[in-house]
């Protein structure tokens, strides 16, 4: 029966660990780490790119109409003079309808976003999720496995533990 390294954590705070070390290392590229927990987050991050790179191609474009203020040149809203029933002058922004194309994902690729997002965490201001679509799994799609690598780099100063680079190929 496989069993999971309990890295001297309780479960709660070991899944918050290895959750962070799988986001930074999707974010960064590579991180520094024990051995240790190294494994265990390449064991996440193997998956969550295999997982990436079979459904990287599965969406469809649609056209979406949106509606957005009117920008000036400078960035600022463009509003108009507008006289309400009962006579009072207020400022109204102009609205301008568009038509965009934007990615649609199938049934099957939303799953895999999903999961993906249950074994990484949030990060302000980044798309990980995206990233990992966009970026790392086209650069991966002609590998089968085999997407991170573990470097050792000698023993740690104080407690001598082993220290490694977790690093995508």
């Amino acid at each position: 029966m496989a069993q999971n390294r309990k890295l001297g954590r309780t479960s709660s705070q070991r899944k918050a660990i290895l959750k962070t070390q799988a986001t930074d290392l999707l974010l960064h590229g590579k991180i520094e780490t024990t051995e240790a927990r190294a494994k265990e987050t390449k064991a996440i991050v193997d998956s969550i790119i295999a997982l990436a790179v079979k459904e990287k191609d599965n969406f469809e474009m649609v056209d979406v109409k949106v509606v957005k203020a009117k920008l000036d040149d400078k960035g600022n809203k463009v509003t108009e003079k507008v006289t309400s029933k009962n006579g009072k002058n207020y400022l109204k922004v102009v609205k301008e309808e568009k038509t965009e194309q934007r990615q649609k994902d199938m049934p099957s690729r939303l799953n895999a976003r999903r999961k993906i997002m249950r074994k990484i965490n949030k990060v302000e201001g980044t798309d990980v999720v995206g990233k990992l679509f966009n970026e790392i799994a086209p650069k991966y799609a002609d590998r089968v496995g085999g997407y991170t690598r573990i470097i050792k780099a000698g023993p740690r100063r104080g407690d001598a533990a082993e220290v490694v680079i977790l690093q995508l190929v």
